[in-house]
């Protein structure tokens, strides 16, 4: 798999990234390690190095089993993950890079990104410029090798800027899911700023598996999702529908289409999560599928036919 400039930073990055939310267990039903380490192992044989995960998925519990997964390659692998909104103090940035080092057994993390702007989940406001100043600390002693934000708009993303280098910018975004276009993208374009989607298939609504009937267990998190409720889950299942005649011209899966769409658009990577091997699998030849000028146009319409209904609201939960 071709890799990719993370920004202007020294860092390669696949077009494709390893998401592990799930490998956390937390917020999830039915996940078990087995399955995670041969999935994050699976997936960085088909070619994805890249893996992406967070100290808050599971309380650190991710970020081991990525280790678990991945420490007798983790020269030929790169680990992104993140700082929680109530660790943004000098101190606690500092104290949360040192936990992250140790989850995942290596004296470097390739790119470490706060995970919400400060006062997210009621969380303590810290100044921005103090988040970043320990950034910059933890960067000056190689500690970390680059520096994200996920979930900042475009305003918090250049008020974070004037206090260092940001590489990336992790938002949600996907084919049925796009506010970042509107807000943050032109400026990430202009900056040369790596844009790391995540859900990039709307939390499997992409997949096109959950047909109109679908009950979530009531501890998924994806039962409060916007995209899976009412007139929006129709017009996606409609979406799907024209979608299915374009992935099978091109033998491939709607998932697949949905990835190949996204990682086409400008500065953008995906981060795709998998519970299984296979599926981490399916997920790296996306990277394979070859879309014309005009299929990309006809997708983006299908899509608009879901996005044009939603508000402004980046959190795709009703939480």
């Amino acid at each position: 798999m071709q890799k990719r400039r993370l920004g202007t930073s020294e860092v390669k990055i696949t077009p494709i990234l390893m998401g592990t939310w799930q490998a956390g267990k937390k917020m999830w039903v039915g996940i078990e390690d087995v399955d995670s380490i041969q999935t994050i192992r699976a997936a960085f044989e088909a070619g994805i190095t890249t893996i992406d995960t967070a100290e808050v998925y599971g309380d650190g519990h991710s970020e081991r089993i990525v280790a678990e997964a991945l420490s007798d390659v983790r020269d030929r692998v790169e680990y992104a993950t993140k700082v929680f909104a109530s660790h943004l103090k000098y101190n606690q940035v500092m104290e949360a890079c040192d936990r992250s080092l140790q989850n995942l057994k290596t004296d470097y993390i390739d790119l470490y990104q706060i995970h919400w702007p400060s006062g997210a989940f009621n969380s303590e406001i810290v100044p921005i410029a103090e988040t970043m100043d320990a950034l910059n600390h933890l960067k000056e002693q190689g500690k970390i090798r680059a520096i994200g934000v996920c979930n900042f708009s475009r305003s918090q993303l250049e008020e974070a800027a004037q206090y260092g280098r940001i590489d990336s910018l992790q938002p949600p975004y996907s084919l049925f899911w796009r506010q970042v276009e509107k807000d943050a993208m032109p400026y990430c374009v202009e900056n040369n700023i790596s844009i790391l989607a995540y859900s990039p298939l709307a939390q499997g609504l992409l997949t096109g598996k959950f047909g109109p009937n679908h009950k979530f267990d009531p501890k998924d998190n994806r039962k409060d999702n916007k995209l899976f409720q009412g007139e929006n889950f129709t017009r996606a299942q409609q979406a799907l529908e024209k979608l299915r005649p374009i992935a099978q011209q091109h033998q491939c899966s709607l998932a697949q289409l949905a990835l190949a769409w996204l990682i086409a658009q400008p500065q953008t990577q995906a981060i795709a999560g998998a519970r299984y091997p296979e599926q981490a699998q399916d997920n790296a030849k996306a990277a394979d599928v070859q879309l014309s000028e005009a299929e990309l146009q006809q997708i983006d319409a299908i899509g608009r036919t879901v996005t044009d209904h939603l508000d402004d609201n980046p959190v795709m939960w009703s939480w």
